[in-house]
């Protein structure tokens, strides 16, 4: 058996802002949910931290299998194998997942936005479905806002870590917004480059905000208390593309980021403003309109369900 560190100690680490959300979820809720994010995490760091991309394409291939088959001699793998049938969670989320993970080794370039939002469903997108049944949400209704999450979060991903990626040999901002630059030049940006970046991110952060606001719409279908706990992580999460937007889309002079103070800012507005007054498109208390099919045009042909 390979060991493996605490799901907790690989939140606290790598996930500050859900681990911050995560105090204001029930006990059962909030362990299953840490267990959710290190099972992810590390089929993410496959990719990512692997010696060579020939060593990396070996272990996700081996992920691949174990999942198939429902077992593995790999701690992480086990415990996230294990929670799956524990809340009836399919291999068909997983599967896509470690389907987008994969497509990250080698050189990455995305061509346009439908080609992203496709991309940020499957590595983020399938997390969010995956955290309906952790959550112990059973109506389909709540499937696509919870999709929109994961695709604003991944979407926010990007436009913080563009200097990271192209270190990586990955460019996600879409060649319909930016052109066709390559990685190095993400890393040492000429002014030009710099202004066309920036002009990009923007953007996405704007196309962000839809599916942020269509995540929310859906928080009605949680748990009561899940809800509190999904709307101050969607809010955290999103303050770092508005740290990004004050900045007019400056990625590369410091890493954008949200204060521990400016969480707890962001949690007590958001539980106040939303939760006591509601919501102009939505309500947090009963779903008051329908999902925005437009959001999903660009996944046509793939499967929204846990």
């Amino acid at each position: 058996m390979i060991l493996a560190p605490s799901a907790n100690e690989v939140l606290s680490s790598k996930g500050r802002s859900f681990y911050w959300a995560r105090h204001f979820l029930g006990s059962r809720h909030a362990e299953r949910a840490t267990r959710l994010y290190a099972f992810c995490r590390y089929l993410d760091d496959l990719a990512d931290e692997s010696s060579s991309p020939h060593e990396a394409r070996s272990k996700i291939e081996a992920a691949r299998e174990d999942v198939q088959r429902g077992e593995s001699a790999d701690a992480s793998l086990s415990d996230g194998l294990s929670l799956a049938r524990e809340c009836g969670i399919s291999k068909e989320p997983i599967l896509e997942l470690i389907n987008g993970i994969a497509s990250d080794l080698g050189e990455v370039r995305i061509a346009d936005v439908d080609e992203l939002i496709r991309y940020c469903y499957r590595v983020a997108g399938t997390v969010g479905l995956m955290m309906c049944r952790v959550l112990d949400v059973s109506s389909p209704a709540a499937y696509p806002y919870a999709v929109d999450l994961g695709i604003a979060m991944q979407l926010t991903n990007i436009c913080r870590d563009v200097l990271e990626d192209g270190a990586m040999g990955r460019r996600y901002l879409p060649c319909t917004l930016v052109g066709d630059l390559s990685a190095q030049e993400l890393i040492n940006p000429s002014s030009a480059v710099c202004a066309k970046i920036a002009s990009g991110v923007l953007e996405l952060l704007r196309l962000s905000e839809d599916y942020y606001r269509s995540g929310e719409e859906g928080l009605s279908y949680l748990p009561l208390r899940a809800r509190g706990a999904i709307l101050i992580a969607s809010r955290v999460y999103r303050g770092i593309g508005l740290d990004l937007i004050s900045r007019k889309g400056d990625c590369w002079s410091r890493r954008a980021m949200v204060s521990s103070a400016q969480k707890a800012i962001i949690t007590v507005s958001a539980l106040t403003s939303l939760v006591l007054k509601g919501s102009r498109e939505g309500s947090f208390w009963s779903a008051t309109c329908a999902h925005r099919s437009e959001l999903h045009i660009a996944l046509a042909g793939l499967e929204i369900a846990p």
